[in-house]
């Protein structure tokens, strides 16, 4: 997909499980050129960490210069590639759902891969907690204020907490974070 330099940045719906829409996904963000910019809409309930964790990638490693706009709800797993944006935008309306990560699996596995699967989830969830608050530019023990044990967090509140600017649909009007515009510094590639 080529779009005309006139167009604006590809605009791109993260609507729905992310798992169920992982190819279209990456494959809109593979047409944005590195370094590009495009606008992320985000009204999903999450999915798969790894598809999340992919997302991100791509956003990151391209240097993507992503708008992330929460239009409805961006909760579990859609909160990687909303953090990975470099600005971030919410509604008064906007809900995030942070928690701990949720595994399961439908296959049947003997005992000693089942205890390897649950070492592995809960290093992972570890260091997935604190890219997440990385990401967020946010100390690792805020972060997990709202993710343990589980917590909705309105637009106002990430608004209020400098990580998204709210845009007043009444008004239309964009007004900035408590300290500032919440746009993101790019930083080092996360390895």
């Amino acid at each position: 997909m080529h779009r005309d330099e006139g167009e604006g940045p590809l605009e791109i719906a993260l609507v729905g499980d992310l798992t169920d829409n992982e190819s279209e996904l990456t494959d809109k963000l593979l047409d944005v050129p590195p370094g590009g910019e495009c606008t992320l809409y985000f009204d999903s309930p999450g999915g798969s960490p790894y598809c999340a964790m992919s997302l991100m990638t791509v956003i990151r490693l391209r240097r993507l210069q992503a708008t992330g706009i929460v239009t409805g709800e961006c909760s579990s797993a859609a909160l990687w590639p909303f953090a990975a944006c470099v600005r971030r935008v919410v509604t008064p309306y906007s809900v995030l759902l942070f928690h701990p990560m949720k595994w399961q699996s439908e296959e049947h596995v003997r005992l000693a891969e089942a205890a390897e699967w649950a070492r592995h989830f809960g290093q992972l969830e570890t260091e997935m907690d604190t890219l997440l608050a990385d990401l967020f530019n946010l100390p690792v023990a805020e972060m997990q204020k709202w993710i343990n044990p589980g917590r909705y967090v309105t637009g106002h509140e990430l608004a209020a907490a400098g990580l998204a600017e709210m845009v007043d649909l009444r008004t239309l009007k964009e007004t900035s974070a408590a300290n500032g515009v919440a746009r993101r510094k790019p930083s080092k590639v996360v390895h």
